[in-house]
């Protein structure tokens, strides 16, 4: 497997992104909404770097249902505990792919009455967008390649890597 981004590397790339997050948001207190499965590994190291006070709560939405593609529909099978009306909320995610699954998270959350709805993803993989959406805070932009580790998964496996690598396609294919 090729190693894009060692341990030292993501280590680095969050506690940026929560030094800027949490700049914008001084004077918040914003709910952090973490997308299970594979973004729960990159929000614990978000939330330990973001020197304040946040709130935390998760959801399990997905549009892949342990596939290589999205399916293009998406499904919760756990919603929030906390309710979103008047709130600044993060969503916080490994990756952005197709976008889908987040497009329908900010209508959703919108709908629901947030104060804002913006988007913190530790990866951004433009060519796979097939909606238009765009996230606020990126760590790193990724080159079209099927990505697994730190959070990262293939039918449930390599989520643990404490690296981002690129799957060799005879794995999957």
């Amino acid at each position: 497997m090729k190693v894009l981004y060692s341990a030292q590397d993501i280590d680095a790339t969050v506690r940026r992104l929560a030094a800027t997050v949490h700049d914008d948001y001084a004077d918040a207190k914003p709910l952090c909404v973490c997308v299970l499965k594979g973004a729960v590994v990159f929000m614990t190291d978000f939330i330990r770097a973001y020197d304040d006070y946040l709130e935390i709560d998760f959801m399990d939405v997905s549009s892949y249902y342990g596939g290589t593609e999205s399916t293009g529909d998406v499904r919760i099978d756990k919603d929030l505990d906390t309710s979103v009306k008047g709130r600044d909320v993060l969503i916080v995610e490994d990756i952005v792919d197709t976008g889908t699954t987040l497009k329908a998270l900010k209508a959703l959350f919108a709908h629901r009455g947030a104060r804002s709805v913006k988007i913190v993803a530790l990866l951004d993989k433009p060519a796979g967008r097939t909606v238009d959406v765009q996230a606020d805070y990126v760590g790193e932009t990724v080159p079209g390649e099927f990505l697994v580790g730190y959070g990262l998964d293939y039918k449930g496996l390599y989520r643990n890597l404490p690296y981002v690598g690129v799957l060799k396609p005879e794995v999957y294919k």
